[in-house]
């Protein structure tokens, strides 16, 4: 009984933290979508909005801003914003926060 114990609590964590990793934000992932337009990890090319280096506060607000259709004047913004979750959301902003100009 003893040797069954630890192998029940390796499996048991080893299970939880793999559930918590399908269940997280790719962060990485989700920004790569972002390159078309805001340049490989928010470095814009030319007249579009740079994201590297943009605190995280401001890169979330104005993705829930499109989402919630506060800005008229979007193009497809409006439309990917609303594609993602609020913990996705997060995940992007603090990417592209941490990202160098």
């Amino acid at each position: 009984m003893k040797k069954i114990i630890p192998w029940l609590l390796y499996f048991g964590i080893a299970s939880t933290l793999q559930a918590q990793a399908q269940t997280a934000p790719d962060a990485r992932s989700l920004a790569a979508s972002c390159a078309a337009c805001h340049g490989t990890n928010g470095n814009a090319q030319g007249s579009m909005v740079t994201l590297a280096g943009t605190p995280q506060q401001v890169i979330a607000q104005k993705m829930q801003d499109y989402k919630a259709g506060r800005v008229p004047t979007a193009t497809v913004m409006h439309q990917l914003a609303k594609g993602y979750t609020d913990d996705e959301i997060n995940a992007i902003a603090a990417y592209f926060a941490a990202q160098k100009k």
